[in-house]
């Protein structure tokens, strides 16, 4: 399973790029916001310091013609950014024109149901986004939608991969290993945590403490 980090900040996209535990980046509206930069001016800069890991890239369109025409010129920003659309009809429209006429890979993001997964892959998405945690805060099972709809893409062998979003615990990541999502895409914070256990802190002070007693 790949990890993908969800960030905008480019210091802590540097810091993860530089251990090689990350396998790509993804961003959005939100994320760039709360840099203070311009949209194309954050992707670039992450282009630059992830090298050939994909970069997805958010379009701010809302209409067919004006997404595909804003995907073209981010994807000229470098040859590993992957146009981010959202799952509306527009977006789908959106996503089978870059992919079918440019070869731009596109994220279909914001999908909360199987059928939305269909009609994306059916579009040529490389990625599609389920949105666990926020399927969660409305009572319902986000990590079941990761399960259905690695069900249904099996059936039909669907190409697109499954991106689980809207990560917001370990469990969420662990859950998505177990139920087969190609990647996840991961706050900093969660990322962090779940390299840590309790018991390895222990292990390491117990270790420490004997090799002082041994010197």
């Amino acid at each position: 399973m790949d990890f993908f980090i969800d960030t905008a900040d480019t210091n802590e996209i540097k810091q993860f790029a530089s251990t090689r535990l990350i396998d790509g980046v993804t961003t959005n509206p939100t994320l760039i916001m709360k840099s203070g930069k311009k949209h194309e001016q954050v992707i670039a800069e992450i282009c630059d310091i992830v090298g050939t890991m994909p970069v997805s890239a958010e379009v701010l369109a809302t209409e067919a013609k004006e997404m595909i025409a804003e995907g073209r010129q981010l994807a000229k920003i470098a040859s590993n950014v992957v146009v981010k659309v959202p799952l509306t009809l527009d977006g789908l429209i959106a996503c089978e024109k870059l992919q079918s006429e440019d070869g731009i890979a596109s994220n279909v993001t914001l999908c909360f149901n199987v059928n939305q997964a269909i009609m994306a892959a059916k579009a040529g998405a490389k990625y599609i986004s389920p949105f666990i945690g926020r399927l969660d805060d409305i009572g319902l099972n986000g990590l079941g939608l990761i399960k259905d709809i690695r069900t249904a893409y099996d059936n039909y062998g669907y190409k697109t991969e499954i991106l689980g979003a809207s990560i917001r615990s370990a469990h969420h990541i662990t859950q998505c290993s177990l139920i087969g999502a190609d990647v996840v895409t991961v706050p900093p914070s969660v990322l962090q945590k779940i390299i840590k256990h309790p018991l390895t802190d222990i292990g390491l002070a117990s270790f420490l403490a004997d090799a002082a007693k041994s010197n």
